[in-house]
């Protein structure tokens, strides 16, 4: 693995167009270096992206040959000032389908800790019980969890430097940017280097015939969730929220998202509805309940279900097999299997 410094070093000797190396005229961006390779972006002036290109050619193949891994350079520059004649582009292209994918699911929520990607894992085993060929794309990219909770370990492979092979457990076909870090590694990231990535992910994993994909969004209303939204056909999302009202305040934001961009909402699942005391049997409502119902009623959406707050759930996913897989005949698994029965009806799965 290349270090940061040596990384640097290879870039000091590429000279940018107007002299001197692209280092010192402080176009290199968002810099990541991680073992399986490296990530920047080049920020160059307004109006110069086409001088800037051989540049970026010369970095990446500069990069490649010092055999540093796979390399992704992104290339931006801004808006030119007002005056400036603008340089014709090609027309901009809607959504489009993720090859072989036939339908696609965003799993969201307002805020964090709301078990969200516990949802995302469930629910892709519970529909893959159902016969359905499915896919789970992690898209947290800040705080990655799908490989822990399908048991997936191992970086995936990519035969030809162009195309990624996604890992597979549990009947689903899975990737996540948490497959190319190490798992204490923070992923240092601003706004081109998410989008680049997401649609590496989405674009340029081979994930085969697939009746549905599953994609675990990040908590809130940001990048991921737009690029998302504008560069794939999206089916429709699922809101994951617990009934507190701090965390119904942040799912309306993130429903007043989806609206704004198109995406249908599917239903609302309440997770942490409910705790049953293992001793004695008291059923407690610790975070409130019915809050989300009554959300969903409001909005004139289903809901999909109301989860327990159970720690078999949690132990299942930390040990690599959701509860769907470790316990099927469960009230916690049939729970999620009650959703992934209620998008097949719907048609979206």
């Amino acid at each position: 693995m290349a270090t940061r410094e040596e990384v640097l070093d290879i870039l000091k000797r590429i000279e940018a167009p107007a002299g001197g190396d692209i280092v010192a005229a402080g176009v290199v961006r968002a810099l990541g270096v991680a073992d399986t390779g490296v990530r920047f972006v080049l920020e160059v002036p307004p109006g110069q992206a086409e001088a800037w290109q051989p540049v970026k050619e010369k970095a990446e193949a500069a990069l490649q040959a010092a055999g540093v891994g796979s390399v992704t350079v992104g290339l931006t520059a801004d808006a030119p000032p007002p005056g400036l004649k603008q340089p014709a582009r090609a027309a901009p292209q809607g959504p489009q389908k993720i090859p072989g994918v036939a339908h696609l699911i965003a799993v969201a929520s307002g805020k964090g800790g709301v078990g969200k990607s516990t949802v995302s894992a469930n629910l892709a085993c519970a529909l893959a019980q159902l016969g359905r060929r499915v896919g789970l794309l992690d898209a947290d990219v800040y705080g990655p969890s799908q490989p822990r909770m399908l048991g997936v370990s191992g970086r995936p492979a990519s035969p030809d430097g162009k195309t990624i092979l996604p890992l597979r457990n549990h009947g689903v076909t899975m990737m996540s940017i948490g497959l190319m870090t190490n798992e204490d590694q923070a992923v240092v990231w601003r706004g081109p280097m998410l989008m680049g990535a997401l649609q590496q992910m989405m674009m340029q994993v081979q994930w085969g015939a697939l009746d549905v994909l599953i994609v675990d969004l990040p908590p809130g209303t940001g990048d991921v969730q737009m690029t998302l939204a504008q560069k794939a056909q999206v089916d429709g999302a699922v809101i994951v929220s617990t009934p507190q009202d701090v965390a119904l305040l942040d799912a309306r934001k993130g429903l007043d998202m989806f609206k704004q961009l198109n995406v249908p909402i599917l239903g609302m699942i309440e997770n942490m509805s409910t705790h049953i005391c293992s001793n004695c049997g008291h059923e407690e409502h610790v975070f409130g309940h019915g809050g989300v119902a009554a959300e969903a009623e409001k909005l004139g959406v289903p809901l999909l279900a109301e989860i327990p707050l159970d720690l078999s759930i949690r132990l299942a996913a930390d040990g690599g097999a959701p509860i769907v897989v470790s316990q099927p005949d469960g009230p916690q698994a049939q729970a999620f299997r009650a959703v992934a029965e209620a998008l097949v009806a719907q048609g979206v799965a």
